[in-house]
């Protein structure tokens, strides 16, 4: 049975001013989509980090606003109507350009886990504030424990995948040690392929 986010839940990463808005089936094994809203100056991608998503495309439809999209180090600025595509493994990041707040629709093709990975940081955000730096950069231990669990889902750009691979692993445990918790854990790997799975469920949050 699917696992469905109660529709129309938000989480809003006040350090990105970043409101992902769920509406959607969880665990649908073919198209992960969710609703980003960014405030004025808000951005994507951790604080306008770039990064790189190995194993999915990643489509924009901006619904209303302003965005910038970098991708491979060119930029592109998309108004209310367009859209926008970054292919997996390109380096990305995007943020608000607008006066006002943007609205965006993301999705993910093949969708692996990366609704319950957003889901997951943008609840920490909410739930474990003291997690993250003034800025709203994780701290680095729990990044390792994030990224190691949801392997293959999104990596920083300009470090070797497989050396983060193997630091994040060794990494991982000394986060569980000190405290650091994943709040929406991923699928196991049958699961995770059949998109069927657990009954975790995400409530609605302002």
């Amino acid at each position: 049975m699917m696992t469905v986010i109660a529709r129309g839940t938000r989480l809003r990463n006040s350090f990105n001013k970043e409101t992902f808005v769920f509406s959607g089936p969880l665990d649908d094994p073919h198209i992960a989509r969710f609703g980003v809203i960014l405030e004025k100056g808000g951005s994507g991608g951790g604080n306008a980090l770039v990064h790189v998503h190995p194993g999915a495309d990643e489509h924009f439809a901006v619904k209303s606003g302003r965005i910038q999209f970098v991708v491979d180090g060119r930029e592109q600025v998309v108004d209310a109507g367009g859209t926008a595509i970054v292919p997996r493994g390109r380096p990305h990041y995007f943020a608000n350009v607008g006066d006002g707040n943007a609205e965006l629709e993301v999705s993910f093709v093949p969708a692996q886990q990366h609704l319950r990975f957003f889901a997951n940081f943008a609840t920490l955000t909410v739930r474990q504030p003291t997690w993250f730096s003034s800025a709203g950069d994780p701290n680095f231990l729990l990044i390792a424990l994030v990224l190691h669990a949801y392997r293959d889902h999104l990596y920083l750009a300009g470090v070797p995948v497989w050396l983060q691979k193997l630091m994040f692993a060794a990494l991982a445990p000394v986060a569980r040690l000190v405290g650091y918790r994943l709040a929406i854990p991923p699928l196991p790997g049958s699961l995770a392929r059949a998109g069927t799975g657990h009954a975790a469920r995400v409530g609605s949050s302002e």
